[in-house]
């Protein structure tokens, strides 16, 4: 198949009848081309620079994260089959990683260390917690477990219906709303009137256990709808006596870069589509007397899907209470439990910025008859608002849950 060679007569050791050359001499004759160009100038600096360059390009590439100054909580979500790709009260920038994005912890103000349980002299026990102050002056909050005073446990017989999405919130036979049923009993004393909410709960176990023992039972708090166990948080919360509401991811103006996970509210959606993603939302958990808003700067604009929204929350008998951008859809909502905060106490995270903005927060109250404030489950804002609360009596202010700020 293949022709085959002749070889000549020649030297001992020949092949073919060549000498075989020594191999250093083919490399070193390879090699004097490239040696002569390195030695003219400025070659060599140059392949040098260039290197460099691309080296430090590489690890740029490798190691850069455009949203690392962010904050964000990873929340680990089950991923549907088949997998699905998603199209605080601000719109904070948040990793684009839709439900596991839920908002805050580049800062690392929110780990999942345990709080340190300890007595006066520094030793565990099982009813005090330490908070440490992030930002302050290095301070801690020995707060002991208040004493429960608790809500009847849910689901209320009559307040909800089967769903495919889970127990969905319904008016009762007698007319009773989830508003009325889930709602924290309030009497006013005739004092100015101030509320406050804390969201954000579920996603640290520590941080969410210490807010449900250690702030009032007047103190609302809001639990995100993605947290594991949020009916088992949500049934502590009420055992507790605190009401509760769950947290509505809708869309802000930088979706989808800031994603807001699978269910969110988009603008120019069809109401069927609109419902759907509530009823997921809604039908995680039973207990809660409203919904509040996971951002929604865009959401909140859109007259129609704000239309659909409280159409359904109407229907469901459900209060809607927003971090301060929904005032001006206050007259669309007037025949359902209302209300928009006055103050995010916790945009800066300093004790002192907190303790500025609840101080404003009283001057508001003392001006108007009452005043609602929001925050997120930092422990900073968990232990300053501990603190808070503890003067309000003194102060001549009485602290109001904030179901009874939605009543007109």
């Amino acid at each position: 198949m293949f022709a085959k060679f002749k070889a000549t007569s020649g030297a001992a050791g020949s092949v073919f009848g060549k000498t075989p050359r020594k191999p250093g001499l083919d490399l070193k004759a390879k090699l004097v081309p490239i040696l002569t160009t390195l030695n003219k100038p400025y070659v060599a600096p140059a392949l040098a620079l260039m290197v460099f360059l691309g080296l430090g390009a590489t690890f740029i590439a490798l190691s850069s994260d455009p949203d690392a100054g962010s904050p964000s909580i990873r929340v680990k979500m089950p991923k549907e089959k088949p997998a699905t790709t998603a199209a605080h009260l601000t719109d904070t920038p948040v990793a684009p990683s839709g439900a596991d994005a839920f908002t805050i912890d580049s800062l690392g103000l929110f780990s999942d260390a345990p709080v340190s349980v300890l007595d006066a002299n520094g030793q565990p026990v099982d009813n005090r917690a330490v908070i440490t102050l992030p930002g302050s002056d290095g301070g801690t909050v020995n707060a002991p477990k208040l004493s429960a005073q608790p809500l009847p446990p849910a689901p209320i017989a009559g307040l909800s219906q089967p769903s495919p999405q889970g127990p969905l919130p319904a008016i009762g036979p007698n007319g009773q709303t989830p508003a009325q049923g889930y709602a924290r009993p309030f009497r006013s004393d005739g004092r100015p009137m101030v509320a406050l909410i804390v969201g954000g709960l579920g996603i640290n176990p520590a941080t969410t256990k210490a807010a449900i023992e250690q702030l009032p039972a007047d103190v609302t708090l809001s639990f995100v709808p993605y947290a594991d166990n949020l009916q088992t948080w949500i049934d502590l919360a009420r055992a507790q006596g605190h009401e509760v509401l769950i947290e509505v991811p809708m869309q802000p103006v930088n979706y989808p870069d800031n994603d807001t996970g699978p269910d969110t509210l988009l603008i120019n959606a069809r109401a069927d589509d609109l419902n759907l993603r509530l009823n997921k939302v809604l039908g995680r958990a039973t207990g809660y007397f409203g919904i509040t808003n996971y951002q929604g700067s865009a959401f909140l604009k859109d007259r129609t899907g704000v239309g659909a929204l409280t159409g359904s929350l109407r229907a469901r008998g459900l209060a809607f209470i927003d971090d301060g951008q929904g005032r001006a859809i206050d007259g669309a909502a007037a025949t359902m439990p209302r209300a928009s905060a006055d103050r995010i106490i916790d945009q800066s995270l300093t004790a002192a910025a907190i303790q500025a903005q609840l101080a404003g927060l009283e001057t508001a109250a003392k001006s108007r008859g009452q005043a609602l404030g929001t925050g997120f489950a930092y422990p900073v804002t968990v232990a300053t608002a501990i603190k808070w609360t503890q003067t309000l009596n003194q102060k001549g202010l009485q602290l109001a849950p904030a179901s009874a700020i939605t009543r007109r």
